[in-house]
């Protein structure tokens, strides 16, 4: 079944300030910065939303923390959405469409390498050659002539004040770097296993435990 995507909404540029395009900072004894970089959910998460989930983290702020999953595509074609709403698709038919999270699933946002022509008022660069879009003008453009690397995302994940970081010193994510080309090049079925090996990890070492890793 197609998502019902209000165009009114979906496609708003996101309201969010200008975040640091260096690595993940972690610091245990005072404030977390988990933006922009990857949560990679350890086993002993329980949400059924985020099992095994890898998470692009797009803002972290004492208000709340935005991302989306990156590891979640659907049974649906991207060109059977945005056909729902008008927009024709000019990539492979065989493109998907992901879940972002599950808050707010009507929204739209578009992860894509940098696109010579978007208007820079459309997008936001959140990691060095990723950005971000959701203005429907951006993925018109975008649909139209899609670069290599892009990813359509309905909903996204977010968190309220503190609630991260009790879920991080609970042990229930595991944090890293962000790299475009573990997000778009990886298949959504080992990004779990590769993320958490791009941290050093084994991933068969990962067992129920407590405290931010």
């Amino acid at each position: 079944m197609v998502a019902v995507i209000s165009t009114g909404c979906a496609f708003r540029p996101p309201l969010l300030p200008a975040v640091p395009t260096t690595g993940t900072t972690v610091v245990v004894d005072s404030e977390i910065q988990l933006a922009p970089g990857l949560l990679i959910a350890t086993p002993q998460l329980a949400d059924p939303n985020f099992h095994r989930s890898v998470v692009l983290m797009v803002e972290h702020q004492g208000e709340g923390a935005f991302g989306l999953v990156i590891n979640r595509p659907t049974e649906t074609p991207l060109a059977e959405l945005l056909n729902s709403i008008e927009i024709g698709w000019s990539g492979s038919p065989a493109e998907p469409s992901w879940i972002g999270g599950p808050v707010q699933p009507e929204t739209g946002w578009i992860l894509h390498e940098r696109v010579d022509g978007l208007d820079e008022s459309l997008t936001r660069e959140i990691s060095p050659g990723l950005y971000l879009s959701s203005a429907r003008d951006a993925l018109e453009h975008l649909a139209a002539t899609p670069p290599k690397q892009i990813r359509f995302l309905l909903g996204y994940s977010g968190w309220g004040p503190a609630q991260l970081e009790s879920e991080l010193s609970e042990g229930s994510w595991v944090n890293g770097n962000v790299d475009p080309g573990l997000i778009f090049e990886t298949p959504a079925s080992t990004l779990w296993e590769e993320a958490v090996r791009a941290i050093g990890v084994d991933p068969n070492s990962l067992a129920p435990a407590s405290g931010i890793h």
